[in-house]
């Protein structure tokens, strides 16, 4: 059974930075993309960045270049989202979510690909 643990959320003033962790275990393959998103009060979720398990492959939306970095911890089957410069409307709740890679085709933000989602992190910034 796959499961996905996010932690690391909490509040933090505008202009401050925060790092998303999310703890991946049981996937069958070797294989798989984790993606982060969020989702703010009255908004539609929205993709952040993504990650392939294995060859470190990223993508980003190209909003969320500039101030959000995926990395991982193959060691510890954990990926990473560093937010920096965070501003009030950063606020949301932020979920990791999981699938397995097949195809050979990289990673896409895009939650209707996505199987296996995490409980979420609230992250609130103040201003």
């Amino acid at each position: 059974e796959v499961q996905l643990v996010e932690s690391g959320g909490g509040l933090v003033q505008a202009g401050g930075s925060l790092r998303l962790s999310c703890a991946a275990s049981g996937f069958t393959l070797d294989e798989y993309f984790i993606g982060w998103f969020r989702q703010a009060p009255g908004k539609e979720r929205e993709g952040i960045s993504c990650i392939h398990s294995t060859d470190g492959n990223t993508y980003y939306e190209d909003s969320m270049k500039e101030r959000f970095t995926i990395s991982r911890d193959n060691a510890n089957n954990t990926v990473y989202l560093q937010m920096s410069e965070l501003k009030p409307e950063d606020t949301a709740v932020y979920y990791c979510a999981g699938v397995e890679a097949v195809g050979g085709f990289g990673c896409v933000v895009d939650s209707d690909l996505y199987d296996y989602w995490g409980q979420g992190t609230q992250v609130t910034v103040s201003s």
